[in-house]
């Protein structure tokens, strides 16, 4: 088990629930809207969120927007290690740093006395674009340059005297980017936080990532993950969670299952299946729905459901632990089967 490490509000590794996270496409400097979005990003469910911080005006920003936000803020550095100290003296609940450009061990060395005296963790990411030259050369782009290169890093912080230690390898490489977790997993007790760092527009970065951090999860692998998509960062949220729950890390939520249709099917299925989706998308109750094309298959194939229907010629037939319950016509299938959804949810509490 990895150990723990206390991020702002919440913990990470030690057993602890996987954290979500994900990243603004705002610069902190620009506050208000910075603010904006990470608000939506906690409405979406969002754990902890980071931001990049190019210069001292975004370190200075990170104190104003802490003020109207709930998550902890985790700065991402890159090349100037007095940024990570100006972010962290600014309220910064954490500190990104990239083995690969963050410079020597005087550096390190800097930036380590500043989160000790502000007692912050440090996550250490490593990415396939940045591995250091040394281990590039010793072992050119593998799993164990990605990893060593963090390894390296983590143990030169201890040296200092940091310990909460988060450590990440990416790369947009999936085997890539899981054979580096194994290995570093093998050999640290740090957090471990997963994902595939540029996957891509919304469908191919929903599936590497799904890939690859699913991938890791099911063989008890990482603590935290960030799903990166070219996207809204809220879609990145929605894709994390369904991450956890296709896997059983999450339980309190409605899961609607659907049949991909076929000949059988004489209603309107997928839309219905969409709006049912939607409307239990708030709920934070374990409840499984069906959503199923016929009649003669729906029932028994989805008898594991709490509640379901199933489409006939000219009605739908709802149904609860696969046991039909009652026969609706079209026009009424909507208001029928929310309002019977409404019933479990009640009888949940």
């Amino acid at each position: 088990m990895s150990k723990k490490v206390k991020v702002g509000n919440i913990f990470i590794g030690g057993g602890e629930r996987v954290a979500v996270q994900s990243m603004t496409t705002t610069r902190p400097s620009d506050a208000e809207n910075t603010v904006k979005q990470i608000l939506k990003l906690e409405a979406a469910g969002c754990d902890v969120v980071r931001f990049c911080v190019r210069d001292e005006v975004d370190a200075k920003a990170i104190a104003k927007i802490k003020e109207k936000t709930h998550i902890p803020l985790v700065a991402d550095i890159h090349f100037d290690y007095k940024l990570a100290i100006a972010s962290a003296e600014n309220g910064a609940d954490k500190i990104r740093i990239n083995p690969g450009n963050i410079g020597g061990e005087d550096k390190v060395k800097a930036v380590a006395a500043c989160l000790k005296a502000h007692r912050i963790p440090v996550r250490v990411g490593s990415n396939s674009g940045s591995i250091e030259k040394e281990y590039l050369a010793a072992y050119g782009r593998s799993e164990k340059a990605l990893a060593e290169s963090a390894l390296k890093n983590a143990a030169l912080l201890e040296k200092y005297g940091v310990s909460d230690i988060v450590l990440s390898v990416k790369s947009s490489d999936v085997r890539l980017t899981v054979a580096a977790y194994e290995y570093v997993a093998e050999r640290c007790d740090y957090p471990l936080h997963l994902g595939v760092t540029e996957a891509g527009t919304l469908m191919s970065g929903v599936v590497k990532n799904s890939v690859g951090i699913g991938a890791l999860l099911l063989k008890g692998i990482g603590d935290t993950v960030r799903v990166s998509l070219s996207a809204d960062p809220v879609e990145e949220i929605y894709a994390a969670k369904r991450i956890l729950r296709s896997i059983g890390l999450e339980k309190d939520y409605v899961e609607v299952v659907s049949c991909p249709t076929c000949g059988r099917c004489e209603w309107d299925l997928i839309p219905f299946a969409e709006k049912t989706e939607k409307f239990v998308s708030a709920f934070k109750k374990p409840l499984k729905l069906a959503v199923m094309g016929c009649v003669v298959n729906g029932p028994g194939e989805a008898a594991d459901a709490d509640l379901g229907i199933a489409g006939g010629k000219g009605f739908c037939m709802i149904f609860k632990k696969g046991v039909p319950y009652k026969k609706v016509a079209y026009a009424d299938v909507e208001r029928e089967f929310f309002k019977e959804i409404e019933n479990c949810l009640k009888s949940a509490d």
